[in-house]
């Protein structure tokens, strides 16, 4: 599948749908524009309750941690993260991904799929936007 530089993509098992995405190959791990609320046990999994936050809305989300991970942002900071694996979904193609919960307030897109969801399923085609998005038009 071919996308574009930017898409809209939802995470619909945490209840996100049609959040603005840059599709950044140079990135590794995809990473979504979040503040921790607080972490808690559920069973035998450590979970994590979150506000993703995105165009002025906030979401609240609850998703098992599958790691804690240290990550160079993008000033090179490094920064602990929590990671998530949660389905993505980009025009009809769905998979699972680890997703890092960060703060990216600061950043022109609150999502950031990184090569690591991309591999063996999608091409980036950098001179195109929305491609799997037609919605979300110029």
């Amino acid at each position: 599948m071919v996308v574009g530089w930017r898409e809209l993509v939802s995470l619909p098992e945490i209840g996100i749908a049609s959040i603005p995405a840059k599709i950044d190959t140079g990135a590794r791990t995809s990473a979504l524009n979040a503040r921790v609320i607080e972490t808690f046990a559920q069973g035998d999994s450590m979970m994590v309750r979150f506000a993703a936050l995105w165009d002025g809305q906030e979401q609240l989300c609850e998703a098992p941690v599958v790691d804690r991970r240290s990550v160079r942002s993008s000033n090179g900071e490094m920064q602990e993260r929590f990671v998530i694996k949660t389905p993505l979904r980009i025009g009809r193609l769905t998979c699972k991904v680890e997703v890092t919960l960060a703060d990216r307030s600061e950043m022109q897109f609150p999502m950031l799929v990184g090569r690591t969801a991309l591999r063996r399923r999608m091409v980036v085609d950098s001179s195109h936007s929305w491609l799997q998005s037609p919605q979300a038009g110029v």
